[in-house]
């Protein structure tokens, strides 16, 4: 299949419109299913959305098929904010969670990734891989090297966890160059099981898709998760260098025009 016979359309969100209909698909995912809120979730409009969003660029996976008036022709959202912008935000999203001074000193072009969601109805098809198609077109163009973000596990509670971030820890943990740190108080020890106590296949299958995604991507963990109790998540800070990648994994990441 061709970008042109797609139903999909991957772009910038250039509307207001967009930027709704991307808040609502954030609201469905992150409060309605989830259970998440915050201090800018507006429960009646069925919007999740906060102070950084204006800054942040919001690529939007759209079905050309549903009218745009609808606002529900977002179907997948990832919002992304270039380093180079951080001096107009006064920080990045993560930095409420994370240390970040390791990437902040390495003087690398920087991309904060977040909001990651897809509606229920088009998971386990191809919009993921057209979110990270496009995501990949981004990151090409403005000669992006280390990509970064939280990711989170649902719910808050270290006995349910302790596997997979355990796994996460000893077999995934950034080098020290790159090895951002959760922040007190709401910092939890990732080191929670030994090593030898593990079990990869329990401890995999506890890992969601998306952090998986970027581990096969050659991406890294920072050290500590963070306890983020009003969003009912434990979060994660995944960081990739897009230089280091395997031959395989760049070839997937960075597709030829015309696939689909």
């Amino acid at each position: 299949m061709t970008a042109e016979d797609s139903p999909y359309l991957v772009r910038i969100a250039t509307t207001p419109q967009d930027l709704t209909a991307a808040q609502r698909l954030r609201y469905e995912v992150f409060v309605a299913e989830l259970g998440g809120d915050g201090p800018l979730v507006d429960h009646a409009a069925r919007l999740e959305r906060d102070e950084l969003d204006p800054w942040f660029d919001h690529l939007v996976l759209v079905d050309r098929r549903v009218d745009p008036a609808s606002l529900a022709h977002v179907i997948g959202a990832y919002r992304v904010l270039p380093g180079d912008r951080r001096a107009q935000t006064g920080r990045f999203y993560s930095e409420s969670e994370y240390d970040l001074g390791p990437l902040l000193a390495s003087g690398r072009r920087l991309l904060e990734l977040g909001r990651s969601c897809v509606h229920a109805d088009h998971r386990g098809g191809t919009a993921m891989f057209h979110l990270w198609n496009g995501l990949a077109d981004y990151v090409l163009e403005r000669g992006i090297e280390v990509l970064f973000g939280v990711a989170s596990f649902h719910g808050t509670d270290p006995v349910a966890l302790a596997g997979p971030l355990s796994w996460l820890y000893h077999h995934h943990l950034a080098p020290p160059g790159m090895r951002v740190r959760a922040l007190p108080p709401e910092r939890m020890e990732m080191d929670l099981v030994p090593a030898e106590g593990l079990d990869r296949k329990t401890a995999m299958a506890a890992i969601p898709a998306l952090i998986k995604a970027y581990l096969r991507l050659g991406g890294f963990v920072g050290d500590g998760a963070w306890v983020d109790r009003p969003f009912n998540t434990t979060d994660v800070c995944l960081v990739m260098d897009t230089g280091q990648m395997s031959a395989r994994h760049r070839d997937f990441y960075i597709r030829k025009k015309g696939q689909a």
